[in-house]
């Protein structure tokens, strides 16, 4: 019988108050106060490494930053992220090369049934949410469960990605839509 962690990973409704999630999250937790807490000098960058799944080179991540498991979380070389940036990992969030997020920018993957009854069950489901090469993504943008940002592209400052975005174009809005084309 599969464990929580694995219907989770599978993106099967599962029980986020399953033990072993709710250690997880506490590890998670711990990792990111701790990270929030040290300077550069202090080793914060071996702390992002511990925390996350993959790491690239040079990368930066703003206090204060807030995760779920972390272990879902794998981002690329010159990563960039600014201060306040939160990611519900309840599935792999995977950033390419050279992405910058601007402040408060949030990425969610778990996801709540629609249907009340079902609801009230307190399982929930995610999907992962990818985000290509070369993505400028704007303060305050939400990325929802289950987008894939395309290589390239802009997301406007407060869009709500709730589609997939093409490669090389600018998004805005709520929900985001595309503005237009990158030559």
């Amino acid at each position: 019988m599969p464990t929580e962690t694995e219907r989770m990973l599978a993106g099967e409704p599962y029980d986020p108050s399953a033990p072993e999630l709710v250690a997880d999250r506490e590890r998670a937790r711990d990792l990111a106060r701790r990270y929030n807490a040290t300077s550069e000098a202090e080793g914060r960058e071996a702390l992002l490494r511990e925390l996350f799944d993959a790491v690239g080179d040079d990368p930066v991540v703003h206090p204060s930053f807030r995760c779920d498991y972390g272990y879902n979380v794998a981002v690329g070389d010159g990563f960039f992220a600014n201060y306040g940036c939160v990611f519900l990992d309840s599935n792999p969030i995977a950033f390419g090369d050279r992405c910058l997020l601007g402040p408060g920018v949030h990425v969610y993957t778990p996801t709540h049934p629609i249907d009340p009854e079902e609801r009230a069950t307190g399982r929930e489901r995610a999907e992962p949410v990818t985000v290509g090469d070369d993505v400028w993504i704007g303060g305050r943008a939400v990325l929802t469960p289950g987008v894939t940002v395309g290589d390239g592209a802009v997301i406007g400052s407060g869009a709500v990605v709730t589609d997939d975005v093409p490669d090389r174009v600018v998004v805005g809005g709520n929900p985001a839509r595309v503005i237009r084309e990158i030559e």
